[in-house]
C-alpha cells in the first residue's frame, strides 16, 4: 500500500466513525423521544416484518445505531486460507478462534470489526461468529433453532450499547451479548453458545498449525486492518450511544472477563488477572498471558496496546475444557447483569 493509499484509508476511517457517531447520537435522541408504539410504527415503515407483539424487553431500550439494516454487512459466504500461508497478520494481531471436531478457524478482528457477523459452517455445524466493537464481545452461536439453520444480519440497532442481530427467516431480533431472542417469533428462545477465544494470531497458529484463517471478503471496500474506533478503550466512559447507568465500583471501560450461560453472574477484572496471572474461582480457572494487541486502540489494529490473552477453563473428567466467556467492558457487564459479581481481588484476601 502506497503512502497516499494509507493516508486515504486513515481519512476514510476517521470520516466514517465521525459520521456514524454523529448519526447515531441523533438517532438515539430521536428514539428516546418516542413511545414503544411509535417506535414500532417507525420500524414497520422501514420494512421490518417482526412480530412486535411478542417481546421480552422494553422496546424503548432499543436505539438506532446509525447504519440501517445490514448497513454493516454480514459475511455470508466466508472463504479461508491455511494458517501456514498467512503472512499479513502480525503475531499479536487479535483473532476470534473457534474449534469444532478437529476444524479450527481464526477470524481476524481487523476484518470482522467491519462486518460484526460471519455466518459459517464448521464440521457440519451451522455457526454464527459475532463481534460487537462497542462492547468488545466476541461470541459464537450454533445458529440452528427448531431444526432450521438461521442466517443472521445486523439490524442497525443497539440495546445497552450492544449489537441487536436479526434472523432473515422471521425478522426476529436477537441480543448478541447472550444469544437471547428478544423480539419477534423467536422471542424467549436461546441460541446455544460455543466457546471461542480472542487471542493473538501467533497463539492460534501455534495451537492449530493446520488451522484456517478468514480471507478478506470480496465485493466490499473497507479499510481492513484498521480500527474505526480509535482510542475507544482508553476513554473514561463509553460513547453517548449508551445512556444507562455506569458502575461506581469499577471504571466503566475496565475490561472484565465475564462467564456466559448458566454462570453469567460471575466476572473477573482483567486487572486482577494481569497482576496474578491465574485466578481460580468457583471451580473456574482464569488464565492471563501478555501478547495480544487491542483492536480498539490505535489506527492500525496490529499496533494496539497489549491487552493480553485470557482463557477460562474448567476440569471435565480430568481435562481442562474451555468455558464460554467474553472479555467485555464493565459498563456492559453491569448493564446486562446489574447484580452480577465482579471479582477485583484475589479470593481470601
Amino acid at each position: 500500500m502506497t503512502l497516499a493509499e494509507r493516508a486515504c484509508a486513515r481519512l476514510t476511517v476517521a470520516v466514517v466513525i465521525l459520521l456514524l457517531v454523529a448519526v447515531s447520537l441523533t438517532a438515539q435522541a430521536i428514539a428516546r423521544e418516542h413511545t414503544a408504539a411509535e417506535l414500532i410504527e417507525i420500524w414497520q415503515t422501514q420494512g421490518w416484518k417482526t412480530d412486535f407483539s411478542n417481546t421480552r424487553i422494553d422496546l424503548t431500550e432499543v436505539g438506532f445505531g446509525g447504519p440501517p439494516r445490514d448497513g454493516i454487512p454480514s459475511i455470508d459466504a466466508p472463504t479461508y486460507r491455511p494458517v501456514s500461508e498467512v503472512s499479513d497478520l502480525a503475531d499479536a494481531e487479535p483473532v476470534v478462534s473457534i474449534a469444532i471436531d478437529g476444524t479450527a478457524r481464526a477470524y481476524p478482528l481487523g476484518i470482522v470489526t467491519f462486518h460484526e457477523i460471519v455466518n459459517d459452517e464448521i464440521a457440519s455445524v451451522p455457526v454464527t461468529v459475532t463481534y460487537c466493537p462497542l462492547c468488545n464481545t466476541a461470541i459464537a452461536f450454533d445458529r440452528r433453532v427448531d431444526g432450521e439453520a438461521l442466517e443472521f444480519g445486523t439490524t442497525g440497532l443497539l440495546r445497552k450499547s450492544n449489537l441487536v442481530m436479526y434472523d432473515r427467516s422471521s425478522d426476529s431480533w436477537w441480543q448478541q451479548f447472550d444469544g437471547a431472542g428478544i423480539v419477534g417469533m423467536h422471542a424467549g428462545k436461546q441460541l446455544e453458545l460455543i466457546p471461542v477465544r480472542i487471542e493473538a494470531f501467533a497463539l492460534f497458529r501455534d495451537r492449530f498449525p493446520d488451522g484456517e484463517v478468514l480471507n478478506i471478503p470480496e465485493g466490499f471496500r473497507r479499510p481492513y486492518g484498521n480500527n474505526p474506533y480509535v482510542g475507544y478503550d482508553s476513554r473514561a466512559a463509553p460513547y453517548a450511544l449508551y445512556d444507562g447507568s455506569l458502575p461506581d465500583d469499577i471504571a466503566p471501560m475496565a475490561r472484565v472477563v465475564a462467564l456466559k450461560g448458566a454462570h453469567a453472574g460471575l466476572a473477573v477484572s482483567l486487572a486482577l488477572l494481569v497482576e496474578r496471572g491465574e485466578v481460580e474461582i468457583d471451580g473456574f480457572t482464569f488464565t492471563y498471558r501478555p501478547g495480544q494487541a487491542s483492536a480498539l486502540d490505535t489506527r492500525r489494529v496490529a499496533e494496539g496496546k497489549d491487552v493480553g490473552n485470557v482463557i477460562v477453563t474448567r476440569q471435565d473428567n480430568g481435562t481442562a475444557s474451555d468455558v464460554v466467556h467474553d472479555v467485555t467492558f464493565a459498563f456492559v457487564y453491569r448493564a446486562f447483569h446489574p447484580q452480577g459479581r465482579i471479582v477485583q481481588a484475589q479470593p481470601g484476601q
